[in-house]
């Protein structure tokens, strides 16, 4: 298994895929079935989301094992700090160091739907920041407690149109800033459609003194309401003017949509393969058709993911 930090140094980009854990045998059939597909295109990784407050934890954790017992994928879960004490995460960290995994994504997470604080109490227990949770990951490897010598590479999350509950601009850098700090190695961004967006970020966090990768995340739309409900989960997700027109030109047939939004979605990913993007993370939806024709167009021939 190859550690992602070596491939960042050697400066190659990383091609990564996510995937989340589904909650019926029926789904989990369906889902592997696209895995295989998406298999064959080799990535770098790909990831496992987490449910707001831990509510997906098993299933996350055995997809997670899954994919590394059955496949030659290496898989990545999401953790995230809400509704966890350090004695729960560190009983993670056990489990996916023992079942060979070498690399998390540390999020701050959100409150289950109907959290009541006066009744259930404070969920952020021992962990208030997603820069909390990365400095136990850290500590988790520094104290020698997983079988591989660096211990787990460490991800974080990063927003190219800025965190929704963050509105001071500055302030949401100082915090990025805080979990490199705590010793991120690298940042996947929220998903964006203008790459505008993204460049700027990237040069901000330049500045700031940010200084590890950062993986750009691509959601390419496959239907009209899947772009409704992108907008509602990603909290402020900007269409731009033109593919919206593109999207109304299609009249409201979903065959004419989905290319759309691949064609959109495949030509982000080349403007950033020319502007020397680190990786590039693609939002699957559990399914391999609009993945495996971004990889198609763009002409990824090499078998290990990497260009």
């Amino acid at each position: 298994m190859i550690d992602i930090r070596d491939i960042f140094s050697q400066r190659r980009t990383t091609f990564s895929f996510e995937f989340f854990p589904p909650k019926s045998a029926a789904g989990a059939d369906d889902l592997f079935h696209h895995i295989a597909e998406l298999e064959q295109l080799r990535p770098t990784f790909v990831s496992v989301t987490y449910g707001a407050g831990g509510s997906t934890r098993q299933l996350t954790h055995d997809l997670v094992v899954r994919i590394r017992a059955e496949t030659s994928l290496d898989p990545m879960p999401h953790l995230t700090c809400v509704c966890h004490t350090q004695s729960d995460i560190d009983q993670i960290l056990e489990r996916y160091a023992a079942a060979g995994i070498n690399k998390i994504l540390a999020l701050r997470g959100d409150m289950p739907r109907g959290w009541d604080i006066a009744q259930q109490g404070d969920p952020h227990k021992d962990f208030r920041h997603a820069g909390d949770l990365v400095r136990a990951i850290k500590r988790f490897g520094e104290a020698g407690r997983h079988p591989v010598r660096r211990g787990f590479a460490i991800g974080v999350a990063g927003f190219p149109e800025g965190h929704p509950d963050t509105p001071n601009r500055l302030q949401e850098l100082d915090r990025l800033k805080a979990k490199v700090d705590q010793g991120a190695d690298f940042i996947i961004t929220q998903l964006f459609f203008n790459n505008r967006d993204f460049y700027d970020f990237r040069e901000r966090c330049e500045l700031a003194g940010i200084r590890i990768p950062i993986i750009a995340g691509i959601m390419p739309i496959t239907s009209i309401t899947g772009m409704k409900k992108m907008a509602e989960l990603a909290l402020g997700a900007r269409y731009p003017a033109p593919l919206i027109r593109a999207v109304n030109r299609a009249g409201g047939d979903d065959d004419a949509v989905k290319r759309v939004g691949v064609h959109w979605a495949t030509e982000q990913c080349r403007d950033l393969l020319d502007n020397r993007v680190a990786g590039i993370h693609l939002y699957t939806l559990n399914k391999s058709t609009a993945t495996r024709d971004i990889y198609a167009t763009l002409g990824v021939k090499d078998s290990t993911g990497l260009l």
